[in-house]
């Protein structure tokens, strides 16, 4: 803008083990009509067939909690969580969880950034804050031409980008991959769409973009590698959302 040990059982490879007696029996004296002595084995364990049940995936969306889920449509079977430290961090995880038939699977964590002054729960133009909440994430677009998303994707130089960030890193090629973030925006939209429902001083244009190593301005940003794999993951038919915010409220 998630490997088993091996355990080695000498007793369950089946090795004999012998008797404290048998093991010293040679130096023993015997009767020449002595019956010889009997030699005993400790059987090995039995081993068992059952295999080990899988673990059983999470019905719920991992680190959300009963309001934040009441926030996502119905239907939605592909959710990326977007958590941060506090509510003053700047930096933050990012986890794709998708549904499956035995419940929600979720990908490797990325690194990402969120804005300079960290979230909000009521956004403002220029306020330098991340808007906390659930979004649909309905459309893409890019400097770089279509990775081969289903999304809805807007190709062209208008995505541009030079100058430096916060800490004075290049912001060139931040917007090589872009998907909009659903939040004051029209969705099936381009996400240079500038319409604002809730008004030009709630803000918008807040997107997920390729990673500067720095803060953004209200945006979230991942590596561009991760940027790719969304774009190539996320489908229009499974409802796909961002759900983002500090650790503590996404609980909730």
């Amino acid at each position: 803008m998630t490997l088993p040990r091996r355990r080695l059982l000498a007793a369950a490879a089946g090795f004999p083990l012998l008797t404290a007696a048998a093991c010293t029996e040679a130096a023993a004296p015997r009767a020449d009509n002595a019956p010889p002595p009997t030699r005993t084995r400790t059987p090995a364990p039995a081993r068992s067939r059952v295999a080990a049940a899988p673990a059983r995936l999470p019905q719920d969306v991992p680190g959300l909690g009963p309001r934040t889920r009441a926030r996502i449509p119905a239907g939605t079977r592909q959710v990326l969580v977007v958590t941060g430290p506090s509510r003053r961090s700047s930096t933050a995880t990012a986890v794709l969880y998708e549904r499956g038939p035995d419940g929600w699977r979720g990908g490797p964590a990325w690194p990402a950034h969120n804005a300079l002054r960290g979230w909000t729960r009521h956004h403002t133009q220029g306020d330098l804050r991340t808007p906390a909440g659930v979004y649909g994430l309905t459309d893409a677009g890019g400097l770089d031409p279509d990775p081969g998303t289903e999304l809805p994707y807007d190709h062209g130089p208008a995505f541009s980008i030079d100058g430096r960030g916060f800490e004075g890193e290049p912001l060139a090629g931040s917007f090589d991959y872009v998907i909009a973030i659903n939040y004051n925006r029209k969705p099936g939209t381009t996400p240079l769409d500038w319409t604002r429902p809730m008004g030009d001083e709630r803000g918008g244009g807040i997107w997920l973009h390729v990673d500067h190593d720095g803060p953004t301005s209200g945006c979230v940003s991942v590596a561009k590698r991760h940027m790719r794999t969304l774009l190539r993951t996320l489908e229009p038919r499974e409802k796909p959302v961002v759900a983002m915010g500090p650790e503590r409220w996404l609980a909730r």
